[in-house]
């Protein structure tokens, strides 16, 4: 087997493969004459088809079926040869083909970069330093409390806060514009929901009471027709609702689990959730920097199309899942979510993939046993039989290999903070909550 290897500055290369003509005959000679045993062929007793009419009529598919295998097979042996690293699955164009004639393909595929560990000394990420205080407990069980409260109609006027059950109409230029009515509309006030001056002009009407407001469009409103437009809307408050809080009581406690021990019990698993998030939050915020400050470090390595496109297949297939269920039949979502709609988002995470693997080699860092334990019964523990989550998770290898990744990228970017710089800030809870969330978002 002859090998010749051309390499481009970026990551493509080109394997041209020579096999003898012998391998591919004494592969087709052999299968033939296998087959020749077992041929039923008019006018020839089992077994005894002359070799020529055999390879007349089966000689050419067998030949295409060898030359296919041959060609997987030679194609491994030589990346083998070559030490190389295949991103993907090879394109081959076949140039000889010819009975007799020794056979001759060309192998087009990319490799994984070479990447090398980094210094990240440099580098400086912020870690929000936090408490969980008695007023943010309070204002968690507030919303608790509106959460299993009910709203109830008064005769005052409309306050921030309230819920409205109005009638609208929008106008421009004096005539009616579309998606500008509705009736027995339900709007929170202060929600943001509406429009600049909507909400405000409202409060201070009562049930009953009707007006006029003069308003405009935003600038970067996403219907164009109405881009900075100035309108008018005729609004008719029908009711005036506000928010009457679930009473601290046993009934409360138990909504959220707490069936004895009373309210100080309750607090008590309040703040402990409270706490276990903000650890998270702080956590996943500097996670991010550090994700961040990995790719800025290496935003020279190229990454291979072949896995960019892998993952935009996997993203369309999340994306569809979550908003979609299943593919039906037949659908194209290739056309329902084009690639250009994740390549953006895409190209970072194989490079950060690509990065991350290098530093686990780098630093010989192997999943903790324990704490993929740890993490899979914290995961457990918002269910309802959690010794059958985490019997589920070890028992299903693909669902223990996530977390097990996970746990890995957690302690690489651990055994890399060591070499940044980290500073505390000082902030509130609700601060370090915000942080982490936008941190999980991206």
């Amino acid at each position: 087997m002859q090998v010749s290897l051309e390499t481009t500055p970026g990551l493509e290369r080109r394997l041209t493969v020579g096999v003898p003509a012998q391998r591919i005959e004494d592969e087709v000679n052999k299968r033939l004459q296998q087959a020749s045993k077992n041929v039923r062929l008019d006018g020839f007793r089992p077994g005894k088809v002359p070799f020529k009419v055999i390879r007349q009529r089966f000689g050419e598919g067998v030949r295409r079926e060898v030359i296919g295998e041959v060609m997987g097979q030679t194609y491994q042996e030589a990346i083998m040869q070559e030490k190389l690293r295949p991103a993907g699955q090879p394109s081959i164009e076949p140039k000889q083909l010819d009975a007799g004639k020794d056979l001759e393909y060309v192998a087009i595929f990319e490799v994984f970069p070479e990447v090398e560990a980094r210094d990240l000394k440099e580098t400086t990420v912020e870690r929000h330093v936090a408490e969980v205080t008695d007023e943010d407990v309070d204002n968690i069980i507030e919303i608790f409390r509106k959460q299993q409260g009910s709203m109830q109609e008064v005769e005052r006027a409309a306050a921030e806060g309230d819920t409205v059950i109005i009638d609208y109409l929008g106008k421009k230029d004096g005539e009616p514009f579309d998606g500008g009515a509705a009736n027995d509309s339900s709007l929170e006030l202060g929600s943001g929901r509406m429009i600049p001056g909507f909400e405000d002009g409202i409060v201070g009407l009562k049930a009953g009471d009707e007006k006029n407001l003069e308003l405009s469009f935003p600038e970067d409103y996403h219907n164009d027709d109405l881009k900075g437009a100035a309108v008018t809307f005729d609004i008719t408050v029908k009711a005036v609702k506000e928010q009457v809080l679930a009473p601290m009581d046993e009934t409360l406690f138990e909504q959220y689990g707490v069936t004895e021990g009373g309210e100080e019990k309750f607090r008590e698993e309040i703040a402990g959730n409270m706490k276990r998030e903000l650890k998270n939050a702080v956590t996943a915020s500097v996670k991010k920097q550090v994700m961040d400050a990995v790719l800025a470090t290496y935003e020279d390595v190229a990454v291979p199309k072949a896995l960019v496109d892998q993952e935009i297949t996997a993203m369309r297939q999340q994306m569809f899942q979550q908003f979609g269920g299943a593919p039906a039949q037949g659908m194209d979502l290739e056309a329902l979510l084009p690639a250009e709609m994740f390549v953006e988002r895409a190209e970072p995470r194989v490079k950060l993939g690509l990065v991350l693997a290098t530093l686990v080699s780098e630093y010989n860092i192997k999943p903790d046993a324990d704490r993929v334990r740890e993490t899979i019964e914290e995961i457990a523990s918002t269910y309802e039989d959690p010794a059958e989550v985490v019997n589920y998770h070890y028992s299903n290898q693909e669902q223990l290999n996530a977390i097990e990744n996970r746990v890995l990228e957690d302690q690489v970017v651990e055994k890399l903070q060591e070499q940044l710089k980290v500073e505390d800030k000082a902030c509130s809870y609700q601060e370090a909550i915000s942080a982490g969330q936008a941190a999980n978002a991206n």
